[in-house]
């Protein structure tokens, strides 16, 4: 199995879009882009599940991700949300952000309608033969009901195209396994803030965060001590920080990190339905997290 281009190492942010009176706020994604750039994170995942694509129509959709290529200007790698459970449409949508400099496309697995097994992989490979830039998979059966298998990862790892995978499924087992039958095929990156350390010892490159939205350097902190092997200092950071971390799902994401995003003063708390704003309660749960690290203003 020939080596292919790791996309990045250490933690990438799956980012918020935010909104202003139902239109995507550009100056405000603007202002976040920059502040994740200054934290030191190593890689932008616009688009994906946390950044709300399944509510942007088409054009918004494209706008966002051409507006962020733009911005970061090869900075850090971007890796553009363009699965869909429509093959031709996620088809189009890599085109469009291969053509737009994307450095990476982030591919879910169908949601809905499913597929079987035998489907995924044709699915994948059919947006993978499309483009020419590197294909990310994400498994995240909690949110699209279909967790990919062992044998079509190992499939799936044989594509020249299909570089890496965003593990979601919460199984160990299978991470495992996959970094053990896949190797150089396919590089796993850990998609729950909670199993940086775990799954990063056992070889993953890096993490896709939600977390990081908040907390960009110290997230790449964790991963990076990983990846030098001191695995001692990553596990005391990820405690010092694991009640946070998990704060952030406290309800469905990204409803929290994107309140959470708005108390520090970076965008406004607005969602588009059906996600809806917290209550009041559950927010004073929130910034007393919060409180605890210094974030946010008149918290």
């Amino acid at each position: 199995m020939s080596v292919k281009k790791t996309i990045f190492t250490g933690a990438a942010t799956a980012l918020i879009t935010p909104f202003k009176d139902g239109e995507v706020d550009y100056p405000a994604l603007e202002n976040i882009l920059e502040f994740q750039i200054a934290g030191g994170i190593d890689a932008l995942v616009i688009c994906g599940t946390t950044g709300e694509p399944a509510t942007l129509d088409d054009d918004e959709h494209r706008k966002v991700l051409d507006f962020c290529i733009r911005k970061v200007d090869r900075r850090v790698p971007v890796i553009a949300g363009t699965g869909s459970n429509s093959t031709q449409y996620a088809v189009e949508l890599t085109k469009f952000a291969e053509s737009a400099g994307a450095d990476a496309a982030l591919l879910v697995t169908p949601y809905y309608n499913k597929c079987s097994q035998a489907g995924i992989v044709k699915h994948f490979c059919t947006v993978a033969d499309s483009v020419d830039i590197p294909c990310v998979l994400y498994n995240v059966p909690s949110r699209t009901g279909f967790c990919i298998s062992l044998e079509s990862y190992k499939e799936l790892s044989k594509h020249p195209n299909i570089a890496a995978v965003k593990e979601a499924s919460g199984k160990i087992e299978l991470m495992l396994e996959v970094l053990e039958s896949c190797g150089d095929g396919l590089d796993l990156y850990v998609g729950d803030d909670h199993l940086i350390v775990p799954i990063m010892s056992m070889g993953a490159k890096g993490v896709i965060s939600v977390f990081s939205n908040i907390m960009p350097g110290e997230t790449s902190r964790i991963a990076r001590l990983c990846l030098e092997g001191d695995f001692a200092s990553a596990a005391e950071l990820q405690l010092k920080y694991l009640r946070l971390m998990n704060a952030m799902f406290m309800q469905v994401n990204p409803i929290p990190v994107k309140t959470a995003m708005a108390k520090m003063g970076y965008c406004l708390n607005e969602f588009r339905m059906p996600l809806c704003p917290m209550s009041d309660e559950e927010n004073e749960k929130l910034y007393s997290h919060m409180r605890e690290h210094g974030l946010g203003r008149s918290l």
